[in-house]
C-alpha cells in the first residue's frame, strides 16, 4: 500500500486548508485510515480516523469542531478539511492506514502499518 498526502501550505490563523491522501496498491475500503501530525520537537499525535468501512470518524479533542475528515472509497482517497486554523496546528501532517486497527488502538501510531510521506501545514499568527 502506498499513500500520497498533498494539500499542505502556509495560511494565516483563522484560515482553511484541505489535505488529501491518495492510496494505491493493495488497499481496501475495510482499512482504517487516519491522519496524524507532528510539530517540531513534539511526538506525532493523532488527529482523526475513519474506522474501517463502518463510516464512523473519530477526532482528537484539539481539532473537533474545526476539522472534518471525509473518505471516498471509490477513489481511494481521504480528505481532511481544516477550518479555523491556529498557529498550534502547524505541523507535518501524515496519513496512515492499516487493516488491523481496532477501535481501542485507532489513535495509536503503532497500529498503522502504512504511512504517507507527510505534508507541511504552517499557520501564521
Amino acid at each position: 500500500v502506498q499513500l500520497q498526502a498533498s494539500g499542505g501550505g502556509l495560511v494565516q490563523a483563522g484560515g482553511s486548508l484541505r489535505l488529501s491522501c491518495q492510496a494505491s496498491g493493495r488497499t481496501s475500503s475495510s482499512y482504517t485510515v487516519a491522519w496524524f501530525r507532528q510539530a517540531p520537537g513534539m511526538d506525532r499525535e493523532f488527529v482523526a480516523a475513519s474506522f474501517r468501512s463502518y463510516g464512523r470518524i473519530y477526532y482528537s479533542d484539539s481539532v473537533k469542531g474545526r476539522f472534518t475528515m471525509s473518505r471516498d472509497n471509490a477513489r481511494n482517497t481521504v480528505d481532511l478539511q481544516m477550518n479555523s486554523l491556529r498557529p498550534e496546528d502547524t505541523a507535518v501532517y501524515y496519513c496512515a492506514t492499516s487493516s488491523s486497527v481496532i477501535s481501542s488502538t485507532l489513535a495509536s501510531q503503532s497500529a498503522y502499518a502504512y504511512w504517507g510521506q507527510g505534508t507541511q501545514v504552517t499557520v501564521s499568527s
